[in-house]
């Protein structure tokens, strides 16, 4: 998906072939095999829409895609976009029963995804007012009526560093925005050939996709060496939009039927 949520556009219209996909996830190191079966999956699980011209399979990405795509894009291009203070923060108590288990593995994803920790069993933070988000999740899932929701500030005598490091590995996230940095920063001097550049940012695209799912987006006084944070996600932005031309005229030529 991060494939085809970088280079497809219009999302909501436009067809692209399946050759021509197969041949980019084989550049990115996918088997033939490989890649035709990680399409068919996606079909099947109602994320792409597969439509046939003569000879031809072309893919398109359904409604659902579209959704959840651009609420990704919200949260991945939207963080750390600001130091902003954690004055409210949301706390979600959620009591799927076992029968929904399904709804609740999903609701999981999505909340860590929402920069929300389990600060012990069955309760969820996360700073910042959430609350909007929180709701349109749980009345997606249709378990509105299984969770409780509320919003508060953390009380004076709280040390909230310390009570974060319960629900996040905070040394660790910032061991990975150094790791990033370290493995992307090279590529800002580099001269790329288009396919270069498709390589170097659809990988770049994935491997900073998982940040929204460990960071909270913690004020920088209450994280370990924040300028790790700052210097990763101008990184990302600056290769992300330097990249973008070339990596595109290389999806574009090798969707070509022609």
């Amino acid at each position: 998906m991060t494939l085809l949520g970088s280079y497809v556009s219009p999302r909501e219209s436009r067809r692209v072939w399946s050759g021509g996909l197969v041949t980019l996830l084989t550049e990115l190191g996918f088997s033939d095999g490989a890649a035709r079966i990680a399409l068919t999956r996606l079909v099947h699980r109602g994320l792409l829409a597969r439509h046939r011209d003569g000879r031809l399979v072309h893919y398109s990405l359904t409604p659902r895609t579209v959704a959840l795509l651009a609420d990704g894009d919200r949260r991945i291009f939207g963080l750390g976009r600001g130091d902003r203070p954690a004055g409210t923060w949301t706390v979600l108590w959620p009591g799927i029963p076992e029968s929904r288990r399904q709804a609740r593995e999903r609701l999981v994803r999505r909340l860590r995804f929402l920069g929300f920790g389990p600060v012990q069993d069955g309760t969820w933070i996360a700073p910042h007012d959430r609350e909007a988000e929180v709701l349109a999740l749980l009345a997606e899932l249709d378990v509105t009526e299984h969770a409780g929701l509320m919003l508060g500030s953390p009380s004076a005598a709280l040390d909230v560093r310390r009570f974060a490091g319960r629900a996040w590995d905070l040394d660790e996230l910032s061991a990975r925005y150094d790791a990033f940095v370290t493995e992307f920063g090279p590529c800002l001097r580099e001269t790329l050939s288009d396919a270069d550049a498709f390589s170097v940012r659809t990988r770049l695209v994935h491997t900073f996709r998982v940040f929204p799912s460990l960071d909270p987006e913690l004020p920088g006084e209450l994280i370990p060496a924040p300028g790790r944070r700052a210097a990763a996600i101008k990184l990302f932005h600056d290769l992300y939009t330097a990249l973008a031309p070339a990596a595109q005229r290389h999806f574009d030529q090798t969707l070509s039927t022609r």
